[in-house]
């Protein structure tokens, strides 16, 4: 199997399972090339970023590797792309997809608008919206859907311990705490993981290994998503 593809599977496999996110097909994500690359493109979520992205980067395959990783931890080619432009032609894909729930995918969005999945967590779908409810599932929505990062501290079997910044809300802003212990027991595609590992997190399940400088591409791409997003709940 090429990178991307299962690069892509790896990370959308999680909320797949749970049935967040595309088809019901999760079993399959960990199958050949041709069964990822048919189950992608039934992301209604992820696989319109990778088309647009692909077309603004002029890269032919949507799961080409530089793609993929740019989409889910930030960065890379799609952090090259404008932005606004980019988001313009996102919103002519998904826009007439939404349904009412979708109301708020406006041209305003635009100016927190990048290619990654940071801002489909807090721009495209609802949940920052519903914050000031004062109900604590969006926060827990938003905080597991968004792709974190962590340490590996302990593992004893299947239940890993990882120290890592889950997400904030004080009623105007959302943040990161401090570096704090959560437990894990989805091991998914890191059978092996040992303490000390840096590892990717979406939902309660282990998604990769982190290399150094991927873990601070994702940190400075959630804490600028995060800022924009701010903006907006301030406005």
């Amino acid at each position: 199997m090429t990178r991307g593809a299962w690069m892509f599977a790896r990370y959308a496999y999680a909320p797949n399972k749970l049935g967040y996110c595309g088809p019901p097909d999760a079993v399959t994500m960990a199958g050949s090339e041709g069964d990822v690359r048919a189950v992608a493109r039934r992301f209604s979520g992820a696989w319109p970023y990778l088309r647009v992205m692909a077309r603004m980067t002029g890269i032919e395959d949507p799961l080409d590797h530089r793609l993929v990783e740019s989409y889910w931890l930030g960065g890379g080619v799609g952090a090259r792309l404008s932005g606004s432009e980019f988001g313009a032609e996102l919103l002519a894909v998904i826009g007439p997809q939404a349904g009412h729930y979708w109301t708020h995918l406006t041209p305003e969005l635009l100016a927190e608008a990048s290619g990654d999945h940071c801002f489909h967590v807090f721009g495209v779908y609802p949940w920052s919206r519903l914050l000031g409810s004062g109900a604590a599932e969006p926060l827990r929505v938003l905080d597991s859907c968004r792709i974190r990062w962590g340490t590996v501290l302990s593992r004893e079997g299947d239940r890993v311990e990882v120290l890592s910044r889950r997400l904030t809300w004080d009623g105007a802003r959302l943040g990161l705490g401090k570096d704090s212990v959560e437990t894990v027991e989805g091991l998914g595609f890191l059978p092996d993981v040992t303490p000390g590992d840096r590892v990717a997190l979406h939902w309660d399940w282990l998604t990769d290994r982190l290399r150094a400088d991927q873990a601070e591409t994702l940190e400075a791409s959630t804490l600028r998503q995060l800022e924009a997003t701010n903006r907006r709940l301030a406005g």
